[in-house]
């Protein structure tokens, strides 16, 4: 049951980049859709769990806690998702978001004042390297002005959600009677509220544009299956196993972007962008070396 429910989350949250790509392609406004999206979501899981009294209570919408965790992991890193995939293929912005663990990396080491080894620098290195190689197709053949700020803000929101998933660890040892599906709940209310006065202050909202079947197909899907499912087995699979196992998704989702926006939606793929996607993923690899090798060997222990 894990392994199937660890494949499942990994093929969503690997199609939302091209949902999101189809629904802002459609007309729907990329930040009032994204603010609706986890509005809705939160709102939804928080009131179903409040009804079946599970662990929360109504004074977690109140809590600074979940507004600043709210502001870097859904406001900061979505709003400029959304922005960027107006310019770039939803494959290339699965990839360039995966960098996120490195960062986190680094601002744990930033943080503690601890030494990275050489693995962990070895990792940052090559996903570094995966980044440029995956921005040069945009450089040298599009020369396009757009898609290159669209790759730094993505890159730009990833540092918002580096910070937020680090302060969200202390938050969540915090409320240890909580559970961590309204902590997350919560969290994407505040995040969706802030996309939506963004969007109310820099976007021209047409209702005409939102009733497109694309874009309403692209939002209950993202909102249903993308925020409440997904996320929901995300931390189904945190209580089963351990926090490090369910996160590996980020090495197999960016693959799974790439491969749908050049089969479903004719993205293009270039030889560079192919190769610095793997670097990206390989560095990742190095840097969480050793927890995927421990791991491995409770896999190991719980066999024999």
């Amino acid at each position: 049951m894990v392994l199937v429910n660890y494949l499942l989350m990994s093929l969503i949250f690997g199609t939302t980049y091209l949902v999101i790509k189809i629904g802002i392609d459609a007309g729907a406004p990329p930040l009032f859709s994204a603010g609706i999206r986890f509005l809705l979501a939160g709102s939804i899981l928080f009131f179903w769990m409040m009804l079946g009294k599970r662990k929360v209570r109504l004074s977690l919408l109140f809590r600074k806690e979940m507004f600043l965790i709210g502001a870097g992991m859904t406001f900061g890193v979505f709003a400029t998702l959304y922005w960027a995939e107006q310019y770039l293929s939803s494959g290339v912005a699965a990839v360039l978001s995966a960098p996120a663990p490195l960062m986190i990396l680094l601002i744990q080491s930033r943080i503690s004042r601890q030494k990275l080894s050489i693995t962990d620098w070895s990792g940052c290195i090559v996903g570094s390297v995966g980044v440029i190689l995956l921005l040069l197709p945009g450089i040298t053949i599009s020369i396009s002005t757009l898609w290159i700020l669209g790759c730094i803000a993505i890159l730009i929101g990833l540092v918002g959600y580096s910070a937020g998933a680090i302060y969200s660890r202390r938050v969540i040892q915090r409320f240890e009677d909580t559970s961590p599906i309204a902590l997350n709940a919560v969290q994407m209310m505040y995040g969706g509220g802030m996309l939506l006065i963004l969007s109310l202050l820099t976007e021209d909202v047409q209702l005409t544009s939102l009733l497109a079947p694309n874009a309403i197909l692209s939002l209950l899907y993202l909102m249903v299956v993308g925020s409440m499912m997904g996320h929901t087995i995300f931390y189904w699979l945190v209580a089963k196993t351990n926090p490090v196992f369910p996160t590996t998704w980020l090495y197999i989702s960016p693959l799974i972007a790439l491969i749908l926006g050049m089969m479903l939606y004719d993205e293009p793929l270039s030889f560079l962008s192919v190769i610095g996607g793997i670097l990206i993923i390989f560095g990742i690899i190095l840097v969480n070396m050793n927890s995927l090798r421990q791991l491995a060997g409770k896999k190991t222990t719980l066999q024999q």
